[in-house]
Protein backbone atom coordinates (compact mmCIF):
# COMPACT_ATOMS: atom_id res chain seq x y z
CA UNK A 1 0.00 0.00 0.00
CA UNK A 2 0.71 3.84 -0.43
CA UNK A 3 1.83 3.97 3.57
CA UNK A 4 5.16 1.99 2.66
CA UNK A 5 6.94 4.16 0.17
CA UNK A 6 8.36 7.87 1.61
CA UNK A 7 6.19 10.93 1.87
CA UNK A 8 6.82 12.69 -1.25
CA UNK A 9 6.44 9.74 -3.76
CA UNK A 10 2.92 8.98 -1.91
CA UNK A 11 1.57 12.66 -2.45
CA UNK A 12 2.80 12.01 -6.15
CA UNK A 13 1.47 8.53 -6.59
CA UNK A 14 -2.13 10.52 -5.53
CA UNK A 15 -1.50 12.77 -7.50
CA UNK A 16 -1.37 10.47 -10.47
CA UNK A 17 -4.49 8.32 -9.99
CA UNK A 18 -8.04 8.70 -11.10
CA UNK A 19 -10.91 9.26 -8.87
CA UNK A 20 -11.71 5.72 -8.94
CA UNK A 21 -8.33 4.48 -7.68
CA UNK A 22 -8.13 7.28 -4.92
CA UNK A 23 -11.46 6.55 -3.49
CA UNK A 24 -11.16 2.36 -4.04
CA UNK A 25 -7.70 3.40 -1.74
CA UNK A 26 -10.25 5.00 0.86
CA UNK A 27 -12.53 2.10 0.65
CA UNK A 28 -9.71 -0.26 1.30
CA UNK A 29 -7.39 2.43 3.85
CA UNK A 30 -4.79 -0.70 5.83
CA UNK A 31 -3.67 1.55 8.06
CA UNK A 32 -3.84 2.74 12.29
CA UNK A 33 -7.04 4.17 11.98
CA UNK A 34 -10.14 3.34 10.86
CA UNK A 35 -11.76 5.14 7.47
CA UNK A 36 -15.56 5.41 7.73
CA UNK A 37 -16.45 6.53 4.66
CA UNK A 38 -19.47 4.58 2.59
CA UNK A 39 -18.80 4.55 -1.70
CA UNK A 40 -21.98 6.39 -2.16
CA UNK A 41 -20.50 9.52 0.02
CA UNK A 42 -17.03 8.94 -1.94
CA UNK A 43 -18.65 9.35 -5.25
CA UNK A 44 -20.47 12.88 -4.51
CA UNK A 45 -16.94 14.15 -3.93
CA UNK A 46 -14.60 15.82 -6.69
CA UNK A 47 -11.45 14.16 -6.73
CA UNK A 48 -9.38 16.75 -5.36
CA UNK A 49 -11.66 16.39 -1.76
CA UNK A 50 -11.15 12.32 -2.11
CA UNK A 51 -6.90 13.16 -2.82
CA UNK A 52 -7.36 15.20 0.23
CA UNK A 53 -9.07 12.73 2.45
CA UNK A 54 -6.16 9.88 1.32
CA UNK A 55 -3.10 11.98 2.07
CA UNK A 56 -4.31 13.06 5.91
CA UNK A 57 -5.15 9.74 6.21
CA UNK A 58 -1.53 8.57 5.18
CA UNK A 59 -0.03 11.73 7.07
CA UNK A 60 -1.86 10.29 10.35
CA UNK A 61 -0.95 7.25 9.88
CA UNK A 62 2.78 7.94 9.50
CA UNK A 63 2.93 10.07 12.26
CA UNK A 64 0.94 7.30 14.46
CA UNK A 65 3.23 4.67 13.40
CA UNK A 66 6.70 6.89 14.00
CA UNK A 67 5.27 7.86 17.91
CA UNK A 68 4.99 3.96 18.50
CA UNK A 69 8.06 3.07 17.03
CA UNK A 70 9.56 5.93 19.29
CA UNK A 71 7.56 4.53 22.47
CA UNK A 72 8.79 1.12 21.87
CA UNK A 73 12.24 2.15 21.62
CA UNK A 74 12.50 4.31 24.87
CA UNK A 75 10.87 1.52 26.54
Amino acid sequence: MLMDVDFETACAKVVAMSKSEVTDQILHFDGPLHLDFTADYLNTLDVDKLRHILLAALITSRRKSHLNETRCESA
